[in-house]
């Protein structure tokens, strides 16, 4: 019997947690992405199925402001721009997609750097 990968393992769950996190026009789902090197936040309108704005540690602004940080201090910054670029947009409230990702380490950054930049959830 093959053994399933971490990935495999992590669609699941994240399949569970999307069955309940529903993003909408007025309250739009923050989803995180976590890569080895890279973290990657989207505030997302599932009923238009449309990226409302975005964040990333390879975002040409942020790229050099990461640049000699540890990764929970980039993630941190990441989600501190994604609630910035969100006000703009006119949104206070999203609800919160880790991923199927452990609310630990990056993800929780993200989550807490969002929180200082304003987005409510």
């Amino acid at each position: 019997m093959a053994r399933k990968s971490r990935n495999q393992a992590r669609k699941r769950r994240h399949s569970r947690v999307r069955a309940k996190v529903i993003g909408t026009p007025d309250r739009p789902r923050l989803n995180v992405f976590r890569s080895l090197d890279n973290i990657y936040v989207q505030v997302i309108d599932d009923e238009q199925g449309h990226t409302v704005v975005s964040a990333s540690t390879i975002d040409r602004e942020l790229s050099s402001q990461v640049e000699g940080k540890s990764k929970v201090e980039a993630a941190k910054l990441v989600g501190q721009t994604v609630a910035q670029r969100a006000k703009e947009a006119g949104i206070t409230q999203v609800v919160f997609d880790r991923g199927g990702y452990r609310y630990h380490g990056r993800i929780k950054a993200v989550a807490e750097g969002a929180r200082e930049g304003g987005l409510d959830f």
